[in-house]
């Protein structure tokens, strides 16, 4: 099995973090009126973004592109270790891409103004891609943010988590002739 990034798709799915493109609320200052949360004490914006974000997953394993695509804005902006893409440049490389399973774990939350908000999580994932099985175990951080009454990823970040090292195996000693 092979891993991916971003481009391949697994975390193309779903996330947006750049600050920069994130509407600024009502009082303009975004990094003073951002809260952050926990996972367990989520609030209904947090919700609302980790629904959207599962949905994305969910429209990549039932091979739905035209959901995923619908979920995300048209200037969104993905970064992965081949470097930075566009929304055209992902819906072409999720094209051949179909997730079987994945799983997210150790989600936080970080609103970002009154209709933006940042998620970010673990993601291990196992699917097909032109043809390749693979399997992945990745960080994401997207960006989600409500445009005329629609939540859109403006923003995906998909960093491969390090594999620890497998630990060394002690030698068996012979049996000792007593």
């Amino acid at each position: 099995m092979q891993t991916i990034g971003i481009r391949s798709l697994a975390t193309v799915m779903v996330g947006f973090l750049a600050m920069s493109i994130v509407p600024m609320g009502r009082s303009g200052n975004r990094a003073f009126a951002a809260r952050q949360t926990s996972a367990g004490t989520a609030s209904g914006m947090q919700e609302r973004v980790a629904a959207k974000e599962r949905e994305g997953l969910e429209a990549l394993k039932a091979g739905d592109i035209a959901h995923f695509g619908e979920l995300t804005a048209e200037d969104a902006v993905f970064v992965d270790p081949h470097g930075i893409a566009s929304k055209a440049e992902v819906m072409k490389n999720v094209a051949g891409f179909r997730l079987t399973d994945f799983t997210m774990e150790d989600v936080k939350f970080l609103q970002v103004s009154d209709k933006a908000g940042l998620i970010s999580y673990k993601l291990t994932e196992k699917g097909v891609t032109h043809g390749k099985d693979f399997t992945a175990t990745v960080f994401v951080s997207s960006i989600w943010a409500e445009r005329s009454g629609k939540w859109l990823c403006e923003f995906s970040q998909e960093t491969a988590a390090r594999v620890p090292p497998a630990a060394p195996v002690a030698p068996v000693a012979p049996p000792s002739s007593n």
